[in-house]
């Protein structure tokens, strides 16, 4: 379900494995239940959640205060994520920022509006994934349900393996939290963690392995 990535007083780091829910299942969470059983922990905190398909970096909190301040400094936008997806389609333009409220579309899918009241801010960069495939890795701003499948899929590029999102058949959904990064308690956290699973993932290039220092677009209120 996971390896553990990281620990100290305050949280734990996971790497999530695809396939494997955060969500409660009859009121279990039994992702976080495995969790606790390895490091000995009563009880663990969920403090931002990644989509079943998805794998990669999984911050939990280990007891409430700790939970609570690394809880908001999600919410105020003061955390860097980084995810890397592929897709089997080009995009329709290979960097930028997508901007666009989002609203519940059928099923349980969502779908990118032009509008932009309380929009999802996504910005990424794109390189050639190999066999006719396109790597990209994304740097959400907001932390909105299914940003980075819907954010992709309007530019063309529906994740490899996310067929709810009509993207091609495979082995897994290609989208994965590769990087996570933040202060807390005066202190700079930096983590990185490449997907382990999957058959279809190309080598990274060598400058997005410190992807805090890439060029990112410019964000609409920056000037």
């Amino acid at each position: 379900m996971f390896s553990l990535v990281f620990q100290n007083d305050d949280f734990l780091v996971i790497n999530k494995h695809p396939g494997i829910s955060v969500h409660k299942d009859d009121n279990e969470q039994p992702l976080l239940a495995a969790v606790a059983k390895q490091t000995g922990d009563e009880k663990l905190y969920l403090i931002h959640r990644l989509d079943k398909m998805t794998s990669g970096l999984l911050l939990l909190g280990r007891y409430q205060q700790a939970a609570s301040e690394l809880s908001s400094m999600f919410a105020n936008k003061t955390v860097q994520k980084f995810y890397l997806a592929l897709s089997a389609k080009k995009p329709g333009k290979k960097q930028g920022t997508i901007i666009g409220d989002m609203t519940k579309s059928r099923r349980s899918m969502w779908k990118l509006l032009s509008t932009k009241t309380n929009p999802a801010i996504t910005q990424f960069f794109s390189t050639s994934g190999g066999e006719g495939k396109r790597l990209f890795i994304c740097k959400p701003y907001t932390g909105k349900t299914h940003q980075i499948r819907v954010a992709l899929k309007s530019v063309g590029s529906s994740i490899l393996g996310d067929v709810t999102y009509s993207g091609a058949e495979a082995d897994r959904g290609y989208l994965h939290a590769f990087g996570l990064r933040f202060n807390h308690g005066g202190e700079v956290f930096s983590f990185q963690q490449m997907p382990s699973i999957g058959n279809e993932w190309p080598e990274l290039p060598e400058e997005w392995q410190t992807p805090e220092a890439l060029n990112w677009p410019k964000l609409p209120h920056q000037k």
